[in-house]
């Protein structure tokens, strides 16, 4: 840790025990809890743009998710339970309520948002509000898996390999494999949004094997359990029932999909958004439009 910059000056560092092992979490701000999410292939510091405005009006709680970053990476079984997004959700509820929050506001980006509206299909009674940025449900993404969009999220198929071919390639270069990551899912005509501390995060975390294998986990139980998951709720009419805030990158991922509102009308009674100027990497790549329109959303009065 002390070799990399702190890029939330002023936040406490917490490591928190959950069934899933010690969660590593920034927390700071001042106000009611708003719990922030990451995606792949990123940590917590992905909000490091966006969180001085947001802790000015909220009690700021940004872990890295089982797996990621410097949390601890579970030990798996055969169905990927630990890295379920129905059991990661439930490491975050532990995390929230040792930090003494047992109702609170959430935004999740790309595996983070999979993980935040599936705790509040499970978990209704815990959020008041919920936001998820660049993504559509896991159900409806392997639904729209058609030539055109396979190529566009190829990683969801080459991920969910069985053990370890996709983490035997990745080891080969890992700072290329995730540096072309970066650089294909961001903005084509704009400049590089990377702050190069942040990226120095995100690739000495995915250096290590294990958190390269903690990811495809993470995306096999996508390709399955989450997958399931989501069509028991579909078919069982269950929809998210706390207001939804669905933002997306005009150049992103969930824009090459069905229209973002249309998508999440199926899932969530309440639903608003609006596009990012941005690719997939909206906190960084567009920090004030994202830190804006999540104030907005979050300061609402029910």
């Amino acid at each position: 840790m002390s070799d990399l910059a702190d890029l939330f000056p002023g936040f406490a560092s917490e490591w928190i025990g959950t069934s899933r092992g010690r969660i590593f979490a920034r927390v700071g701000g001042k106000g009611p809890p708003l719990l922030l999410l990451h995606g792949y292939p990123q940590t917590h510091v992905m909000w490091h743009k966006v969180a001085p405005a947001l802790a000015d009006k909220f009690t700021l709680v940004i872990p890295d998710l089982p797996g990621y970053g410097w949390s601890d990476v579970p030990k798996t079984d055969a169905d990927h339970t630990p890295f379920t997004k129905r059991a990661m959700a439930q490491a975050m509820i532990a995390v929230m309520e040792k930090l003494g929050h047992v109702r609170f506001a959430l935004a999740g980006h790309d595996r983070g948002g999979r993980v935040a509206y599936r705790l509040a299909l499970d978990h209704p009674g815990r959020l008041s509000r919920l936001a998820v940025l660049d993504i559509l449900p896991t159900y409806d993404y392997w639904q729209k898996m058609d030539r055109s969009f396979a190529l566009r999220v190829y990683h969801w198929a080459f991920l969910a390999q069985p053990s370890p071919l996709p983490e035997n390639l990745i080891a080969s270069n890992p700072d290329d494999y995730f540096g072309r990551t970066f650089k294909s899912w961001a903005r084509k005509d704009a400049p590089n949004p990377f702050d190069p501390r942040a990226v120095a995060h995100y690739l000495t975390a995915f250096r290590d094997p294990l958190r390269v294998h903690a990811a495809c986990e993470d995306y096999r139980a996508g390709a399955y359990a989450d997958f399931e998951h989501d069509k028991a709720d579909l078919e069982a009419g269950n929809k998210i029932t706390v207001p939804l805030l669905a933002l997306w990158g005009g150049a992103g991922i969930a824009a090459s999909a069905t229209g973002p509102l249309e998508g999440w009308r199926r899932w969530a009674s309440d639903v608003r958004g609006q596009p990012v100027e941005s690719g997939h990497f909206l906190p960084e790549e567009n920090p004030a439009q994202t830190a804006d329109a999540l104030l907005k959303f979050f300061l609402e009065q029910d």
